[in-house]
């Protein structure tokens, strides 16, 4: 394991990022919410100077890498990124992951956006994204879902390493994809990375898709590692019940019923396993899936960068094995989530 050290002056370990030549740190800067308000799976309104603010902060203190998507406010996260970008020195400039095949309707901004991995259309989404972010070059790019237009796996990851080849992008992953997806586009060509859902609540790619990576030297970057504000320690019963309606967790089980009390649950039961390490409960829960040797870092969002501060000790902490043991205890006690605890 390598060091960044920042302009702070205090390294921040990086791993390496599957078989590309890319280092990255354990915690990346997770732009959907900066996105903004007006789509399908928005946050809400945001403050867009806030959100450039909380991206430069990040790359000062090390951080190396941003992961957006073309969907995120429908454009809007991709400019945001790309506006902060030309803010910060070249050397400083962290890389950048993003993401493409979802393709939104205009007249009607908060509808369902399509699933297409058509050739024609991935290459106009790639055209797209690299005006929005100001590069030349998108250092990763994924599949965000699989499709649903009917074009094989085997077709649009074809499409995805002719990108990797012409020098359009410079690692190519899928991200929500299953092994056995996995498996289909690993028969065209190497798959860098997979970007999944990973958390103390949702753990379920533990059973199967995190064993694959580790097999096939594929890097994996987990999403929503606090489950979406539920695993800070600092979100509760009222706050869930307070979300507005344009906060698409206003409307996902996790936050209403059985499900958020067992969540709660099980972030109060974090906060021993924080005060013994002296950090947050943010932090361990961001710890907790880098504790799994197949993860090679985590996405973490923030939208200023007091946000960035609050799980920043997360790209350094070492989870023991009782932290962890406690941890484990604690997920079987309050029955929160699903998937494997060890």
């Amino acid at each position: 394991m390598t060091e960044i050290t920042p302009a702070g002056g205090t390294a921040l370990p990086t791993r390496r990022f599957g078989t590309t030549d890319m280092a990255i740190t354990r915690v990346g800067f997770g732009a959907w919410a900066i996105g903004g308000a007006g789509w399908a799976s928005a946050w809400g309104s945001q403050d867009d100077d806030e959100s450039v603010a909380a991206i430069r902060h990040a790359a000062e203190v090390g951080i190396n890498w941003i992961d957006t998507a073309a969907v995120y406010g429908l454009g809007h996260s991709e400019e945001i990124v790309g506006r902060a970008l030309r803010e910060i020195p070249a050397a400083q400039r962290p890389y950048v992951f993003t993401k493409g095949g979802l393709i939104w309707n205009e007249a009607d901004r908060t509808a369902n956006s399509k699933r297409i991995g058509a050739a024609a259309s991935l290459r106009g989404e790639v055209e797209a994204s690299l005006r929005r972010l100001g590069v030349e070059r998108i250092d990763l790019y994924q599949l965000h879902w699989p499709v649903d237009d009917g074009t094989p796996v085997e077709t649009y990851w074809q499409t995805f390493l002719d990108l990797k080849r012409e020098g359009k992008v410079r690692a190519v992953g899928l991200s929500n994809h299953n092994v056995e997806q996995l498996t289909r586009a690993a028969s065209v060509g190497h798959v860098d990375s997979l970007q999944p859902p990973f958390s103390a609540i949702r753990r379920d790619i533990a059973a199967a898709e995190l064993p694959w990576c580790a097999a096939h030297d594929t890097a994996v970057i987990v999403y929503s590692p606090m489950q979406s504000g539920l695993l800070t320690g600092a979100f509760t019963a009222e706050r869930a019940a307070a979300l507005p309606k344009d906060d698409w967790r206003s409307r996902a089980p996790n936050f209403t019923g059985d499900g958020l009390v067992r969540n709660l649950a099980l972030a109060e039961a974090l906060k021993p396993v924080a005060a013994r390490r002296g950090t947050s409960v943010a932090v361990v829960a961001v710890a907790w899936t880098l504790s799994w040797p197949a993860v090679t870092g985590a996405i973490v969002g923030a939208r200023s960068p007091a946000q960035v501060d609050g799980w920043l000790d997360a790209a350094s902490l070492e989870l023991t094995r009782e932290d962890l043991a406690e941890i484990a205890t604690a997920i079987e006690t309050t029955g929160a989530g699903t998937g494997p605890v060890r």
